[in-house]
């Protein structure tokens, strides 16, 4: 049985033009982690809300741990849905001290178990010495730890995390997603967290849902939506794909920069595109090439090069950080991936950067 089963979910608010959800459908299994993903505006967080039970769904139904929580004519409130949250701005009650703030959810147990819980916590993500301290007394990464903890305290059925780093910044947040996702996994937490950035997806993620326009595109492991996106957006969302022209032939794909010794998908016509990430495409210098280099972006550990084909076509190329080659060199450009490729359908809404 899942812990979380999400059936036909919709949500439409009055001031918008499109569903914030449309017919949203997944279910999680217990103490696994799901990463929403999604630009701003794609569904993901009112999703959360309506699963935490801060909105009311106009359809659909939530189960969490096999119990109508929502439904037509049933609505469970929050605070009976066993659920924790951790929020953007980590919420804690500025007047209470870190060990306080823990014990807040616990309110109505036995002191001695209060204490013990409390302890265990502190200890689990080494605040045992911030106790006393009131949230402005420490770091973000601190009060960060401290959010987690009073979430997990109460042994929610589930845990929902809404940009939880959002507010720190590159380093910091690099170093505590990893100590989060190492707790959670200790505590085989079940949880949702809703994020807008590819990277901490793929890091957070034993699952990935990949939002768009209100809908779910796809849901899988990071090396599924990765390797094999099923939809144009989830392609370009999570790997900034490049779209390029070709044409199936037999069991092969011709482009302008080579052949690809893979068949196009059954059922689809011999026009089709590929998609390419940087990683994909490599270039040599050439007199009698088939592009130009019109940009070079240095990323510390590599060059990104973007490429404009002699067809106008644009492509972007990885290269080694010390390989500086000339604005304005013709190259040779073609596919270097060693895997398959996800093709599609021509005009099925790719583009190129």
């Amino acid at each position: 049985m899942s812990r979380v089963d999400i059936q036909n979910l919709n949500k439409h608010f009055a001031t918008a033009e499109v569903s914030a959800v449309n017919d949203v459908s997944f279910g999680l299994g217990d103490g696994k982690i799901l990463a929403l993903v999604g630009p701003s505006g794609s569904g993901k967080t009112t999703t959360l809300r309506l699963i935490a039970g801060l909105e009311r769904p106009d359809a659909g139904v939530i189960r969490l741990n096999g119990k109508v929580v929502a439904a037509e004519g049933v609505f469970v409130p929050p605070e009976r849905r066993g659920v924790g949250m951790v929020f953007q701005d980590h919420a804690l009650f500025p007047h209470l001290t870190v060990y306080e703030n823990i014990a807040f959810g616990l309110r109505g147990r036995k002191n001695a178990e209060i204490r013990t819980t409390v302890n265990e916590m502190l200890g689990l993500v080494g605040l045992e010495r911030m106790a006393g301290r009131y949230p402005h007394a420490l770091s973000g990464g601190e009060r960060q730890r401290a959010a987690l903890v009073r979430a997990l305290a109460p042994r929610p059925v589930l845990l929902l995390m809404d940009e939880p780093f959002s507010s720190l910044d590159a380093d910091l947040r690099r170093e505590v997603r990893q100590q989060v996702r190492s707790i959670l996994k200790m505590l085989q937490a079940t949880v949702i967290f809703v994020t807008h950035d590819q990277e901490e997806a793929l890091y957070m993620g034993d699952l990935l849902a990949v939002f768009h326009q209100g809908m779910l595109e796809q849901m899988g492991t990071p090396e599924q939506i990765f390797h094999s996106p099923e939809t144009p957006f989830v392609a370009e969302f999570m790997g900034a794909s490049d779209f390029l022209e070709g044409r199936a032939v037999a069991e092969q794909i011709r482009t302008e920069i080579g052949t690809l010794p893979q068949p196009a998908p059954k059922g689809m016509s011999d026009r089709v595109q590929v998609a390419l990430r940087a990683d994909d495409v490599d270039f040599v210098l050439a007199a009698a090439g088939n592009g130009m280099i019109v940009e070079r972006l240095f990323l510390g550990a590599f060059n990104l090069y973007r490429l404009r084909l002699d067809s106008g076509q644009a492509l972007h190329a990885f290269k080694g950080h010390t390989e500086i080659l000339p604005i304005g060199s013709r190259v040779e450009a073609f596919v270097c991936a060693g895997h398959p490729l996800a093709v599609f359908e021509d005009g099925n809404g790719v583009g190129g950067r």
